[in-house]
């Protein structure tokens, strides 16, 4: 039997196990081994990098060479990696990427850059480090991008715009999205927080509330709005991409400070998207895509970026819904191996097939299993965890899958595969005195950033 066991363990194949099981039935050693075998993974990605990407924004692991988001790099890799390396304890690696970010990192560049990924990567990045770490120079950095990104907001609704050029503040593209409209507060909440001056998170509270006012009559948002005129462009309803981190801010606000006001809205959207979204099925449950306006579905569409939802669900203390998604979750992956940026879920079908690396189930087995201490969300972690490792796995580092049904891989890894991905997969069998979620809250590309007193 112990032979048994231990093989069900090491192969990964954890879905046909009773839902009942001992309390040690994944050992604290083999918690640790999991452990070690998700540093070793961290630790080859980041190398491929130093190896044929130094000083690039993200490594190409399948031609072994370096690329840039713009006309030059920001260093996107080592700031997004750092605050991982330091959380599972990786000193030379850590040292490594602090020492290329403080000899070549400047924003003092004539490029236009997207707002969203910006912030989320870099400024919520540095915060991070300096919280972790305590240099002041990751502070300095993070004080003058956010001088830089301030003028993306001048618009007519003080909604920003999806570019602003980091040297002149000139602005283009209005036609944006709740996400990158709303994902802010907690890093220009920093902000304020360090630098004394409220601008910060006074902007981006009134552009996230500009979206929040134009809600449908059920409560709903679209996916496209127009900042110039406020006038939604797209008004189909979803969770997923351009819409997701808008609602697991404003939740998360109210975590980090105290804001009254984001909990109310939080409150008044969830329920909305509990009434109309949410689909209970005999495979678990999913989040389909609605008219903002009558409510009524238009597309059974859910994917890997919908995930997360179980996690803000977890947090906000709705284990029973959380539960029934991750179950719904758990199901996608396994049903396709590895799972699909998106699908069907009424018939199964695969309407996007590519898988980027990505995070969010992930995210939400941690939430669960550290609220609820039930097994069955290590066992699915290790499942996921095992999976991409073994199929993504390059000579160079860990590529995206371009087509899971073919698993041919695509030259991409992205650096929330280290931000995120591989944080949340040590964490999760990490002791959980790695990391207290009663003293931080995970931004959505995992930065930690400490609750303010």
């Amino acid at each position: 039997m112990r032979k048994i066991t231990l093989l069900i363990i090491l192969t990964g194949f954890l879905f046909q196990v009773p839902a009942v099981l001992p309390a040690q039935y994944l050992s604290d050693a083999a918690k640790k081994l999991q452990c070690d075998i998700i540093i070793d993974a961290c630790r080859h990605a980041w190398k491929g990098y130093i190896h044929d990407a130094s000083g690039y924004d993200a490594l190409m692991p399948i031609s072994k060479k370096g690329q840039n988001w713009y006309s030059s790099s920001l260093l996107m890799t080592p700031v997004d990696a750092f605050d991982t390396f330091y959380l599972l304890k990786m000193k030379h690696e850590a040292d490594e990427a602090k020492a290329i970010i403080f000899e070549g990192l400047s924003f003092n560049k004539n490029m236009d850059v997207q707002l969203f990924e910006v912030s989320i990567r870099f400024l919520g990045g540095l915060i991070s480090s300096y919280e972790l770490d305590g240099d002041p120079r990751f502070l300095n950095l993070a004080k003058d991008l956010g001088k830089r990104l301030l003028p993306a907001f001048n618009s007519p609704t003080g909604m920003p715009f999806r570019y602003v050029n980091l040297q002149t503040g000139k602005t283009r593209d209005p036609l944006s999205n709740p996400a990158e409209i709303g994902t802010y507060l907690l890093e220009f909440g920093k902000l304020t927080q360090y630098t004394g001056d409220s601008v910060y998170y006074k902007t981006a509270k009134k552009a996230s509330f500009e979206v929040f006012k134009r809600r449908s009559k059920i409560g709903l948002v679209g996916t496209i709005i127009d900042v110039n005129t406020g006038n939604w462009v797209n008004a189909e309803s979803q969770i997923g991409a351009r819409i997701d981190s808008y609602y697991e801010y404003l939740y998360k606000s109210w975590l980090l400070f105290g804001d009254q006001d984001c909990k109310a809205a939080w409150e008044v959207s969830n329920d909305a998207i509990i009434k109309y979204l949410y689909v209970k099925t005999a495979k678990g449950a999913f989040f389909t895509r609605v008219d903002m306006n009558t409510g009524r579905e238009q597309q059974p569409l859910y994917g890997a970026l919908d995930a997360f939802y179980a996690g803000i669900l977890t947090l906000s203390g709705n284990l029973t819904l959380a539960q029934n998604i991750q179950q719904g979750n758990t199901y996608m992956w396994a049903k396709f191996h590895l799972e699909p940026e998106e699908f069907n879920f009424r018939n199964d079908s695969i309407t996007s097939p590519g898988y980027a690396l990505r995070p969010e189930n992930l995210e939400s087995c941690f939430y669960l299993y550290r609220a609820t201490k039930d097994e069955q969300y290590l066992r699915m972690a290790k499942r996921m965890t095992d999976d991409i490792l073994s199929k993504c796995k390059t000579t160079d580092g860990f590529a995206a899958v371009k087509d899971i049904r073919t698993m041919e891989l695509e030259d991409s890894m992205e650096s929330f595969f280290l931000a995120e991905t591989l944080k949340y997969a040590y964490l999760i069998f990490a002791p959980e005195s790695t990391l207290d979620l009663k003293k931080i809250v995970f931004t959505t590309e995992a930065h930690p950033l400490k609750i303010a007193k």
